[in-house]
């Protein structure tokens, strides 16, 4: 019994991976033809497109009766959608500000700030080869991703932004999934229509303060709807893959594993855009993230590898504790 439950929670954590990188590859190069070949360079207003698609399909859902009535406190979404919010918007505006380099340094460094999230709020700790193959994982990604780095004071407050609000989110999937005893579909029906209309309403400003032009004022084709709606399309699988995976594991194996999604970016570039900048450093610092990665998913599986304590989802009653209670507490 014990075997085949280990097998059936290692088969569904790998669809879970499988099913966001399949999306997340697929947004990003469905969008890069967006943007690249029809010139739709408004990114937050399309963010808002997507979350608004998402908050339809919770509803289809809730009314089909297959997401069940949950609750999340007022201010915890509050805190939630602000966060996600500064995420989005500071990773645009970092990569505007900033070099391409600097960047991708930026994308990098969000595992080190949620490693640090991890051990200050829930008093996690690894061991020396989970933090080794970190460390390999983000070599070999900084070889075969970062290139020209130029560094200014707004596009470090930027990206400073970013980097926290961005592992604060994804910190906080992990948390008020397990505090709430939410699934991923409970938690996106209840941020999903905050996100969507915060961000549809900023939005438009955003775009225009980025790149000067309106986004009512784009030359909406046939092709370019089509590219939009399977942008949205794609967004709802990308959105929900995510909660799960942050759900089912943590914001820092998000984080590591998620690299994956970069190499299979820049393979299917230079496979579909051209082989230009394709050279040894590239593919050695593929080699190295994969490495690493697999490193990291057997280091953090082993015991001690990564320990963390659990918050009680429930208050307990102030009641005496006896040497049998004692041994009934859940360890994660």
């Amino acid at each position: 019994m014990t075997s085949s439950k280990a097998d059936r929670k290692a088969a569904l954590d790998v669809a879970a991976w499988m099913f966001n990188i399949v999306t997340s590859v697929g947004i990003i190069m469905v969008n890069k033809a967006l943007m690249a070949t029809y010139g739709f360079s408004f990114a937050t207003s399309l963010t808002g497109l997507h979350f608004a698609t998402t908050t339809i399909m919770t509803i289809v859902l809730r009314w089909l009766g297959l997401v069940q009535p949950s609750h999340l406190p007022v201010p915890e979404l509050i805190k939630f959608v602000i966060c996600a919010n500064l995420s989005i918007v500071g990773m645009n505006v970092s990569l505007m500000w900033n070099s391409v380099g600097f960047y991708q340094i930026t994308k990098l460094c969000m595992i080190p700030v949620s490693c640090l999230l991890e051990v200050l709020l829930d008093k996690v700790r690894y061991s020396r080869d989970t933090k080794l193959s970190i460390v390999v994982v983000l070599v070999g990604v900084a070889v075969c991703t970062v290139t020209d780095v130029s560094v200014n004071a707004r596009g470090v407050l930027a990206a400073t932004i970013a980097v926290w609000s961005t592992s604060l989110q994804q910190y906080y999937v992990h948390f008020l999934q397990r505090k709430y005893s939410l699934t991923s579909f409970n938690l996106l029906s209840h941020t999903a229509p905050g996100q969507a209309a915060s961000l549809l309403l900023v939005g438009p400003f955003m775009d225009f303060w980025l790149t000067s032009k309106r986004v009512d004022a784009f030359n909406y084709t046939v092709p370019s709807v089509l590219f939009i709606i399977s942008s949205c399309s794609i967004a709802v699988g990308t959105n929900l893959s995510q909660f799960i995976c942050i759900g089912r594991f943590s914001a820092v194996s998000f984080q590591v594993i998620g690299h994956m999604k970069t190499i299979l970016v820049l393979i299917l570039g230079f496979t579909f855009f051209g082989k230009e900048g394709l050279n040894f450093h590239v593919v050695l610092g593929m080699i190295l993230a994969v490495i690493g990665m697999v490193w990291y998913g057997n280091a953090s599986a082993k015991p001690g590898g990564k320990e963390r304590r659990s918050y009680p989802v429930v208050e307990r009653l102030q009641k005496p504790v006896s040497s049998s209670d004692s041994k009934a507490v859940e360890e994660v």
